[in-house]
């Protein structure tokens, strides 16, 4: 699958000569000249990596990847600054707002090329990890869920799980239908679940994490 690379930049001709170099590469390629217009959007293009300029006018490159480091969705988005400003204080300032890498104009195409393939290969490395490190992290908070739950709840979860009905739950359990709507509403919230079909899959997940953990 092809990557795409948001390039931000108002040197135009600079922005079009990346562009097409990059496209030849077999990269999908957007480009903007202002930055507003690059955070707007960012859920619409998808970037998989941003290279962009620091100094722009209205927003410039500090502000754009304090913004994107911000938002949940695009934190971890790999960022390379492309600049002028080679001081070693600029540079220090861009890595400890989290860009990966930093290369000053003028520059060498294939420069650009090693260290945007450099990134990628690192993220093709740590993702298995990370994708572990994610699971396990969710694991953990859906069995903190199921532990929080009142026997009575835990009672009620099952019967939905297995698919009764309220009013029969309500003759299992010993209580009113209206209880067990109350009941099952609650489990709902505690969840995150949108429905007792997701609330049934969610129980079968959890069922099965432990399972397979014995």
């Amino acid at each position: 699958m092809k990557k795409t690379i948001l390039l931000i930049d108002d040197d135009v001709d600079l922005l079009n000569s990346m562009a097409s170099y990059l496209i030849s590469e077999g990269f999908t390629i957007h480009i903007t000249t202002n930055g507003y217009n690059a955070l707007e959007n960012l859920a619409i293009i998808q970037p998989n990596l941003i290279i962009t300029d620091i100094m722009m006018t209205n927003i410039d490159g500090y502000e754009v990847i304090k913004k994107i480091r911000s938002k949940k969705n695009w934190h971890q988005i790999p960022i390379i600054f492309l600049t002028a400003k080679g001081m070693t204080q600029d540079r220090i300032l861009g890595y400890n707002l989290g860009c990966n890498a930093y290369l000053a104009k003028p520059f060498y195409p294939e420069e650009l090329i090693a260290i945007i393939n450099n990134i990628f290969k690192q993220l093709e490395f740590y993702k298995p990890h990370i994708n572990d490190s994610v699971q396990k992290l969710q694991n953990e908070e859906q069995n903190s869920i199921f532990n929080s739950l009142t026997p009575k709840e835990y009672a009620v979860l099952v019967l939905v799980a297995k698919g009764y009905t309220n009013k029969e739950i309500a003759n299992k359990v010993n209580s009113s239908i209206r209880n067990i709507e109350k009941y099952v509403s609650r489990l709902l919230h505690k969840t995150k679940t949108r429905n007792r079909t997701e609330l049934a899959k969610l129980t079968l997940l959890n069922y099965l994490n432990k399972s397979q953990g014995e």
